[in-house]
Order: C-alpha cells, then sequence, then structure tokens
C-alpha cells in the first residue's frame, strides 16, 4: 500500500487528495463525514485527474453531518409508503470527472439510514478497496436455542438492539425503530435461505430471560429447527446501498458491503458500468447472515456496457442481480405527434425516463411485440408520474388499451462472469434487455428460485424488455430452485400467446452443469430460436414421489425454434420435455434423449 500511495503521489497528472488532511481522523469513532466530503468536493473541483485516499483504518459517518438530496429512484417506495425521496448520503460525487478513490482497505461505517455512495453525472470515475458497513444493521437477526410446543428460547445477535414493550418485541436503531415486516429464515446447514411470516408478529408474548436471551410464546410454535436463525427488516426502501445515476463510464473494483440498507447498488441512466471483485456478504466474524435489505444489485436504464464479473453474492434479501428497463403506459394522445406516458408502478416513478433524440418502441401490452418505433424530440414533465413526448413522427394509429413504450436507447449490453450466488431467498441474475446478454462461468448454489429469470411485462413490475440474444454458458447450477421452481425461467407476462408470436429469441444454453434436487432445469415460454445444447445433467432429488424418469425436465409453451441436443445425463435415464401449444416442426432433440408428453390437439408433437 505505501508504494501504491508513493506512485500515486509522484504521479505527475494526478493531484492526491487524503481524507485525513481534510480532518478526517481514522480508528478514532468521530465522525468523518464532513471531512470525506470535503476531501471528495475539493477533488471533484480538479479539471486534472485526481484521486481520494483513504489511509487504512476504520472512519465513522453520521447522518448529523450528511449531505441530503431528493433522488427518485426505481423499483424502491410508493408516494404512500414513504413520500419523501430525500436521500442522507455519506459520499457525494456530484459532476466529478476523472476522479479514483484508493481505500486501501479501510472500512467505512455508518450509522443509522444512510446511503452510503452517490454517484451523480459523473465520468470516468472509480472505486476501489474499500469495505462499507454499517454499526447496527436494519435487519435484526435471532437464532433458534430451543423449541417447546408453544414457544421458542432465542438469541438475539448482539448488534440487533431491541426494546419490550407490553410484552411486544420492538427493534430500535439509531433514529428508527420497527416490529412487523418481512422475514426470512436461515440455515446453516445447507445455507440455504426462505422468506417466512415474521416471526416477532405471530408471538402473542414475548419475555427476556436474559439479556441477549428471550422467549417468544405461541399459541402453537411455527416449526422450526434448533440453531436457525431469522432476519426481520421493516419493509420500507427509504435509502439505498448506493446510487449510480447520469453517470458514465464507473468502475468499482475490490468493495465489500457487508450490508445495504433498502435497495442495493443502483445503476440509473448510466453508461457503462464494471462491478469486478464485489464482495456483497456479511462478515462472517460479525456473525451476521444477511448483507442485503433487498436486491443486491439493481439496474434500470441503463446503456452500453455493463459488466459484473469475479464477485461474490451472499445473503441477500431479494434478487441478487435484477437488469431491466421500464414499460411506460400509454395514457393519452394529445395531437398526431404528443402522447402521454405514466409509470404505473406504485414504487417507480419521479425520474427523467426519456430524453432528446431516444428511440421508443411502441409495446402491445397483451403480445409484448414492438408495432412502432419513434425518436423523442421533446419532453414535458407533466408531474411525478406522467410525461408528455413530442415524436419525430404521427404517433401510430394501432395502439391498443395499455399498450406502453419502452425506451430502446437506454437499454444496456450485459457481461456477467465468473460470479458466485449464496444464500439467495429468491433469483440470481434477472434480465430483460434487447442487447447481448452473456453469463457465463457463474457458480449458483441452493437458491430458493430460479437461478435465471428471463422475464418482461406490462402489467405487473413493468419491467422491460425482450431480449434478442443470450448465452448462458460454463455456469455450474447446483440444486438451485424448489418444486416447480426451474432452474432457469423465461417468462414473459405476455397474455396473447402463440408460437408465431414470439417476445424473447435467440437464447443458447449450453456446456452448463446442472445438478437438479427436484426442480426441472428449464421452464420456457413464448421464445424462438431456443436451444439447450451440451450440457451435463444430474439428477439428486424428485418431486413429491415421483421417479427420476418420470420428471418433466424441460417445459415449453408456445416456442419455436427450439433444439435439444448433445446433453448427457449421469444416470442415463429419460428425459420428459413437455410442450404447449407447439407443433412437430417447433422442436427439434436428439434420438432417445427425450420422452415427449402430447398436450393440446393431435397435430402438435
Amino acid at each position: 500500500m505505501r508504494d501504491q500511495a508513493n506512485a500515486i503521489e509522484n504521479d505527475p497528472v494526478t493531484r492526491l487528495f487524503r481524507v485525513t488532511d481534510y480532518g478526517a481522523k481514522p480508528d478514532s469513532g468521530e465522525d468523518a463525514t464532513r471531512a470525506i466530503q470535503a476531501a471528495i468536493d475539493a477533488a471533484s473541483a480538479m479539471e486534472e485527474p485526481a484521486v481520494i485516499e483513504f489511509p487504512l483504518g476504520r472512519y465513522d459517518l453520521y447522518p448529523v453531518n450528511a449531505a441530503q438530496a431528493p433522488y427518485y429512484v426505481s423499483n424502491t417506495v410508493s408516494e404512500d409508503e414513504h413520500p419523501d425521496p430525500t436521500k442522507t448520503i455519506g459520499l457525494w460525487f456530484k459532476g466529478a470527472s476523472r476522479i479514483r478513490v484508493e481505500g486501501n482497505g479501510s472500512r467505512l461505517l455508518f450509522h443509522g439510514k444512510m446511503t452510503p455512495i452517490v454517484m451523480d453525472g459523473c465520468v470516468d470515475a472509480e472505486i476501489r478497496n474499500l469495505t462499507i458497513d454499517f454499526a447496527r444493521p436494519t435487519i435484526s437477526e435471532i437464532r433458534i436455542a430451543a423449541i417447546g410446543e408453544s414457544y421458542w428460547d432465542v438469541e438475539v445477535h448482539p448488534d440487533s438492539y431491541y426494546l419490550l414493550k407490553d410484552d411486544k418485541l420492538h427493534w430500535v436503531g439509531e433514529g428508527w425503530s420497527y416490529r412487523g415486516g418481512p422475514a426470512q429464515e436461515y440455515d446453516p446447514v445447507s445455507n440455504r435461505t426462505w422468506r417466512v411470516p415474521n416471526p416477532v408478529t405471530l408471538a402473542n408474548h414475548v419475555e427476556q430471560l436474559e439479556l441477549g436471551k428471550l422467549r417468544l410464546r405461541f399459541a402453537s410454535a411455527p416449526f422450526t429447527t434448533v440453531g436457525h436463525v431469522f432476519q426481520m427488516r421493516d419493509g420500507i426502501r427509504d435509502q439505498v446501498g448506493s446510487l449510480i445515476v447520469g453517470c458514465r463510464n464507473i468502475i468499482w473494483q475490490n468493495v465489500w458491503m457487508q450490508y445495504m440498507h433498502g435497495l442495493g447498488i443502483v445503476g440509473q441512466f448510466s453508461e457503462n458500468l464494471t462491478l469486478e471483485g464485489l464482495r456483497l456478504a456479511p462478515d462472517p466474524s460479525e456473525g451476521r447472515t444477511a448483507a442485503g435489505f433487498a436486491d443486491f444489485v439493481h439496474l434500470s436504464g441503463m446503456k452500453g456496457k455493463v459488466s459484473i464479473v469475479d464477485s461474490e453474492f451472499e445473503g441477500a434479501h431479494d434478487d441478487a442481480i435484477n437488469v431491466h428497463g421500464t414499460h411506460l403506459r400509454i395514457v393519452g394522445v394529445e395531437d398526431g405527434k404528443r402522447v402521454r406516458v405514466r409509470f404505473m408502478h406504485p414504487q417507480t416513478y419521479g425520474f427523467n425516463a426519456f430524453h432528446p433524440g431516444d428511440e421508443i418502441d411502441f409495446i402491445s401490452a397483451r403480445a409484448l411485440t414492438s408495432y412502432a418505433t419513434r425518436q423523442v424530440i421533446d419532453i414535458k414533465q407533466l408531474s411525478l408520474r406522467e410525461a408528455e413526448l413530442t415524436l419525430d413522427a404521427l404517433v401510430p394509429e394501432t395502439i391498443g388499451d395499455e399498450d406502453v413504450v419502452e425506451n430502446v436507447t437506454w437499454t444496456p449490453e450485459v457481461s456477467i462472469r465468473g460470479n458466485v450466488f449464496k444464500r439467495i431467498p429468491t433469483r440470481g441474475i434477472l434480465v430483460t434487455t434487447r442487447r447481448k446478454v452473456t453469463i457465463e462461468n457463474n457458480s449458483f448454489e441452493k437458491l430458493h428460485m430460479s437461478a435465471i429469470l428471463i422475464a418482461d411485462d406490462a402489467e405487473s413490475w413493468f419491467e422491460s424488455g425482450m431480449v434478442r440474444h443470450v448465452r448462458i454458458r460454463g455456469n455450474r447450477f447446483i440444486a438451485c430452485g424448489g418444486g416447480t421452481q426451474p432452474v432457469i425461467l423465461i417468462h414473459p407476462e405476455n397474455t396473447l400467446v402463440s408460437a408465431d408470436a414470439p417476445v424473447h429469441s435467440n437464447v443458447v444454453i449450453s456446456g452448463n452443469r446442472f445438478e437438479l434436487d427436484g426442480s426441472p432445469l428449464l421452464d420456457a415460454k413464448s421464445t424462438h430460436d431456443l436451444i439447450v445444447a451440451d450440457n451435463q445433467i444430474s439428477r439428486n432429488g424428485v418431486m413429491d414421489g415421483e421417479s427420476a424418469d418420470s420428471q418433466e425436465i424441460v417445459r415449453l409453451w408456445a416456442c419455436s425454434g427450439v433444439e435439444i441436443v448433445g446433453n448427457t445425463f449421469e444416470d442415463n435415464g429419460v428425459a420428459i420435455v413437455k410442450t404447449i401449444s407447439m407443433r412437430a416442426k417447433h422442436l427439434a432433440i436428439d434420438t432417445g434423449q427425450a420422452a415427449i408428453i402430447r398436450r393440446d390437439y393431435e397435430d402438435e408433437i
């Protein structure tokens, strides 16, 4: 580190800004927020490249001296849930260019509810070698010590502060408290986690046996196992793990996020983002089991290239990675070239979803297919939810009820490589972008739902859009999914379903290893040119009394141009492919590789 620091200091074209020179005192417990921000502001004012350096140590940041600014963030909170968009910001980079943060392995410890980092309008900026954690994480944890017929004895994690009032348990922190909210159960033996009812709100009575040890009494104790951990939080995403908005050419490298409050690292309408060598997981030495309040990485409306490589994702409360755009519903045509559109999902609104020069597609809400393309000339914000777009040509005459528009310009190329996904209660990767997607050489271990989901919808989350080039290769899937949940799920939410009108296309699943534990390998809907080839498949479990040979390995609904070739089954058994609304020409399979179930009509297959 000394050599690196000397190299930085001696670089004639790079200015060095040490946070300690601006008053930050590492390992003192003193509030370093103002000092760190002063160093950031000084470096950001430079025209030449600048490095902000943290000499090795722990730096405490408190909300009282933090910057505050309003930011509307996709998939966070509605007006009713939390109408104030103000974020309390630890490190605020606004309009900085050619700037690098060198953490030297330092630990930033945040207090209260904060957004640790906001990068707004930055260009060519890097953050390296930092650890971020919270003194009191907003997820509270208890471990089951003993179980009775109508009670649990539990051990409270030392940093999960609490109060007992009227025989009820309340979780408290630095400036916040809650009682109810979402909960998850964690099994340390299998390293699995899944969502459950909140035991604190189910309990009729809570008493303290001794400090940090409680007895939760129930009419009848819910089923669990000694040693399991319950993780509880409130449901309001009022802050985010970090926010990258309106930026270009951003790199995060070797950053360890030990805890994030609210939605995780959010990228919104930014271009070219690299996340490399990240660790999104709790510190094992602290005894915590959760590192994220919701998604770990959530990217909405990006463009250019998104690369997420050689990183670890373990201990989230929602999906590990979600990459998508936003469908806005068409709610009016003002004249020939003006159209009014609206954010529909309660938790997504308030930000600029269009820019002059952007290309938009008109999308059928029922079919989720495009029927016209226009360019945006001007945008008039009518409210936090509605905007009027002036287009370069007449609005199409064929607009249907509840049809939507998608901003085609802000759709990224995505590469997700060499990562590890563990202890995730939902999905590992959600991705919907029409540009090239590569998911390769990752390990997905015991995810409770599908390891990969390719969706697209215009009526629930309104997360767009269609995929046109996806390569899933060289990955290892270990006991992912559960019951009917497949390892890979391709499921657009179109209601007009036909093999002749696909939503997604050009998806290749090849050279992977699937270790199935009673779940299907693939469930695909409305997809054209779908290839499942040269995968190694083992079957370690079955569903509800079925034999392995009777299980459906692949399910296809209204797909076409499907090839299933060259896959090997370690048990040398028979795999069943189930089809719905498909004809013989839609599917090609190696002779002897699979049996086919006929459905729907005689000329299907």
